[in-house]
């Protein structure tokens, strides 16, 4: 047991950097936690996706990548395999799976992703080209989207 208290962090979604990694990318990424705020080794961003947006293949050698669909539908391919993902779905990619993420809807896409370990994930994020995050975006990530007047 530690002697000293962890102050947590907080933040919101006007704090959250956004990046496109490469030019023509179809997704964007708004970074939540990294490794320096977080002080441990794990990335967590919003990834989005505009309708027909996907992210090209890629793999981790040690990290474990989960995401959780929070507004929107697409597919989620791993090692050849594809399933249907939407609102509320949760997708693990175990270290080393080949995996992609594509919008199929007809609005844009919004999934959590966790990282762990950050395996320099932060870093290819913030190498990519700055983005500002929209009205839409803002809309999801402070959850008004949702809101019902009366």
């Amino acid at each position: 047991m530690t002697n000293h208290c962890m102050i947590p962090v907080v933040k919101s979604p006007k704090d959250y950097q956004a990046f496109r990694i490469s030019p023509h990318d179809t997704n964007r990424l708004a970074i939540v936690f990294d490794p320096a705020t977080a002080n441990y080794s794990l990335t967590v961003c919003v990834e989005i996706f505009d309708p027909g947006g996907k992210t090209p293949p890629n793999r981790h050698q040690l990290a474990v990548e989960m995401f959780f669909v929070l507004k929107g539908e697409g597919q989620a391919t791993c090692d050849g395999k594809t399933v249907k993902i939407q609102a509320g779905d949760s997708l693990l990619v175990p270290p080393t799976g080949t995996h992609l993420i594509e919008n199929t809807g007809q609005e844009r896409l919004y999934a959590l992703c966790i990282m762990v370990p950050n395996e320099d994930f932060v870093e290819l994020i913030r190498s990519g080209n700055p983005v500002e995050l929209d009205e839409e975006d803002m809309r999801v990530l402070g959850r008004s989207d949702v809101l019902v007047t009366c």
